[in-house]
This record gives C-alpha cells, sequence and structure tokens, in this order.
C-alpha cells in the first residue's frame, strides 16, 4: 500500500472554500474551548481536592450540552445552519469572559464554573447538529470518511494542544488566561461563518416540538447501523473513561503537577493526531462496523493497562494508543452516521448521536470519579477498561446490522432494522 493511501485525504479542504471556513471555525473553537476545560477542572479540583466535583464538571457541560443538542438538532433541519452556527457565538465568547472574571478574584467562587460550564455546553449544543449535518452537503458523500478525518483531526489537534497549552499557562501567568483564549476563539468562529453560503435543510421539517425530536429517536431505534454504533460508542465511553481521575493520578500517582496532569490529558490527542495522519485507509474498508467494535476493544484494552502502569512515558503511550484508536473509530461513525441517515433528518439524528457523545463520557467520569472515591483511582481505571472490552464483544456479536454496515454502495434494508430486530 502506497503512502498515498495511509495519509489523510485533504480533497474536501483543497477543492471546497466553504467547508475550509466551517474546518477553521471548528477546529479554532474546539481549541480554545480545550485550554478552557482543561483550566476549569484544574481549578475546580484545586478548591475542592475532589475528583468526584471534577467528574460533577463535566456532567454540568456534558447535561447543558444535552439539552441543546436536543433543540439544536431540530433547529438543523428546519432553519438555514449557517445562521444556526453564528448566533451561538457571541453568548459563547461572554460566557468564556465571566469564566475569566470569576478567576480573577480573590476567592474564586464555585458556584459559576458549574452555571457558566453548562451555559457554554447548552450553546455549542444548540450549534453542533447544524455543523455536522452540513458538512455532506458541502463535500458530497464519496469525500464523508475524508471530511470525517478532517473533522476529527481538527477536534483532536484541539484536544492535543489545548491541554497541553493550558498546563503552561495555568503555571505561569494563570487560568483566567485559558479563559481569555476561549473567548477570542468563539469569536473567531462566528466570523468565520460570516462568508459562509447560506445552508438550508434540502426538505425543512416540522415545527420543533416533541413530534418532530420522536421522529429522529424512531429513525435511530430501526436503524441497527446508527443504532448500534451508538451502543458500542456508549459502553466504552460509560465504563473506559478515566478523565476526571488525571488531576488526582498527576498528584498522588504520578507525583507531579499541573504539567504532568497536562501531558495526561493530551496524551489521547496524540494518538488520535497519528491516527488522524494514517487515516486515509478508512474510506476503503469493506466492513467498517467491525472496525468501530475492534476500536472499542483496543480503547478499553489501552486504558487498562494505563490503570497498571507506574511509569510515566508508559502510561502516555497507552493513552495515546486509546486515543488512536478512539479516532478510527470516530471517523468511521461519522461517515456511517451520514451515509444511513436522510438529509431530512441529518440534524435531528446528529444531535443524538452527539447527545450521547457527549454525555456519555460525562456519565463514565461520574463513575470513574466515585469508584475511585470507594475503591481507589487506580482500580476505577482498570475496572473501567476490562468492562469496555467485555462490553464492545458482547455487542459486536449481537448486532450483525453493524458489523455488515458499508460506506459504500446502496443501503440495504437490513441496515435499517434495530439491534433487537437484526439479533432475531
Amino acid at each position: 500500500m502506497r503512502i498515498g493511501q495511509i495519509a489523510i485525504d485533504l480533497d474536501p479542504l483543497r477543492a471546497n472554500r466553504d467547508y475550509r471556513r466551517l474546518f477553521t471555525g471548528r477546529f479554532v473553537s474546539m481549541a480554545g474551548n480545550a485550554v478552557a476545560t482543561t483550566a476549569a477542572n484544574w481549578q475546580v479540583y484545586g478548591l475542592t481536592h475532589s475528583s468526584l466535583d471534577v467528574g460533577l464538571l463535566t456532567l454540568a457541560s456534558g447535561a447543558g450540552m444535552f439539552v441543546g443538542l436536543l433543540n439544536g438538532g431540530m433547529l438543523a433541519d428546519r432553519h438555514d445552519r449557517r445562521t444556526v452556527l453564528m448566533l451561538v457565538q457571541l453568548p459563547q465568547a461572554v460566557l468564556a469572559a465571566l469564566l475569566m472574571v470569576n478567576s480573577l478574584l480573590s476567592h474564586p467562587a464555585l458556584w459559576p464554573l458549574y452555571v457558566i460550564t453548562f451555559s457554554i455546553g447548552l450553546c455549542s449544543g444548540l450549534s453542533s447538529p447544524a455543523s455536522t449535518a452540513a458538512t455532506p452537503a458541502l463535500v458530497g458523500d464519496a469525500k464523508l470518511p475524508a471530511a470525517a478525518a478532517l473533522n476529527a483531526t481538527a477536534s483532536q489537534l484541539g484536544q492535543l494542544g489545548g491541554p497541553a497549552i493550558a498546563g503552561l499557562l495555568i503555571a505561569g501567568p494563570g487560568v483566567a488566561t485559558c479563559y481569555a483564549i476561549d473567548a477570542f476563539c468563539f469569536a473567531v468562529f462566528g466570523l468565520a461563518m460570516i462568508g459562509l453560503r447560506p445552508m438550508p435543510p434540502v426538505t425543512r421539517a416540522q415545527r420543533p416540538g416533541l413530534r418532530s425530536l420522536a421522529e429522529g429517536f424512531r429513525y435511530v431505534r430501526h436503524s441497527g447501523v446508527v443504532g448500534g454504533m451508538l451502543l458500542v460508542d456508549t459502553n466504552a465511553m460509560l465504563f473506559g473513561m478515566p478523565q476526571a481521575l488525571f488531576p488526582a493520578l498527576a498528584s498522588t500517582h504520578f507525583h507531579g503537577g499541573s504539567t504532568t496532569f497536562g501531558l495526561l490529558t493530551a496524551a489521547p490527542g496524540l494518538g488520535a493526531m497519528i491516527g488522524a495522519a494514517t487515516s486515509g485507509w478508512t474510506g476503503r474498508v469493506r466492513r467498517p462496523g467491525v472496525v468501530v467494535i475492534g476500536a472499542g476493544i483496543v480503547w478499553g484494552s489501552a486504558i487498562a493497562l494505563f490503570g497498571i502502569v507506574d511509569s510515566l512515558p508508559l502510561a502516555l503511550f497507552f493513552l495515546a494508543l486509546a486515543g488512536m484508536g478512539d479516532l478510527i473509530s470516530e471517523v468511521l461513525r461519522n461517515a456511517l452516521l451520514q451515509r444511513y441517515t436522510p438529509d431530512e433528518l441529518r440534524g435531528r439524528v446528529s444531535s443524538l448521536y452527539l447527545a450521547q457523545v457527549t454525555g456519555a463520557p460525562a456519565l463514565g467520569n461520574v463513575e470513574a470519579g466515585g469508584v475511585a472515591r470507594l475503591i481507589s483511582p487506580a482500580f476505577s481505571v482498570v475496572s473501567g477498561g476490562l468492562a469496555c472490552v467485555a462490553g464492545a464483544l458482547v455487542l459486536g456479536a449481537a448486532i450483525p446490522a453493524l458489523r455488515h454496515a458499508k460506506l459504500a454502495g446502496s443501503v440495504s434494508e437490513s441496515a435499517t432494522k434495530s439491534p433487537q430486530e437484526s439479533t432475531a
């Protein structure tokens, strides 16, 4: 296989000006948010010395995003997706500025961190389905895997560079600088959307409400491919998400400070970047669903091994390996999602998918923090990774529609069966 067949496909960026703007805006905002999130986690741990409280901060962000996603999906299927993207950036910039103000107080309060984080998550949830649903219209079906890889790359670049930069900034000028950077990045995203062409949905959905939302739920429930992907990723994030433990592990297990914390947080992003840089092969996979299941097994195994080792370099290696597996899974899950969802439902189905992507890690962090408090952080990490592997094996065997999903050719009838129907 030639290097050109392995390297990430850049054609969507080269060929489409509007996609370049969307990609740039997403990347900048994700990077800024990663810096601010890392700072908020560290600030909460500094105020409370509790991994559970750090997990609850993640839960607050996830809860806000979950509410926003459910509404954002309906907005994306009814209104111009560019307009939706533009309208939420200014409120997010203001909220990030409020985090900065609170951090500059002589005695920063804890509650604003939860309230503002919830609100930022809410705004992000309102815009994310529009961003996801806009991609197929900009790049076309043939380039969906390439665009998914590029979108994942933007996210992982932010997750890689953001925490590392935040660790240095926390040790230097302080967390207020992290929040100021986040506010600036949200403003940049809004400006990038000004030059984007209008992107109304092909078929305008019914008025937002429970009936419209239920239509998206029904589609996910009856699609073995989309529903199966959500179950596999939920399993991985619910049991194998140790991010809330990173502050405690950095301080007590690896005997470091904010820099060590930043390295632990950034390591999965490094592995994801390596996976993204070599993701050109994903567009030619014959059984992408099998790869998604296998990537879940890689994630869980690497997380369990991370919890066993005492060496920081080795721990970073296993976290990077986990990130690589997650990136490949993310690329194929996003491509399959767009492939198996009609345009008139893409906003709502994307919102449900993104709600799972956000909500499951939030719950997983709370679960990890709770187990760590009851037993120990190391036990929480190892047991969660092993549970993730077991769950991926069981789900992979139980959902044949996902195992037989394809990225090319016609969408088969079996792809729209529910996991329960697929196992009948």
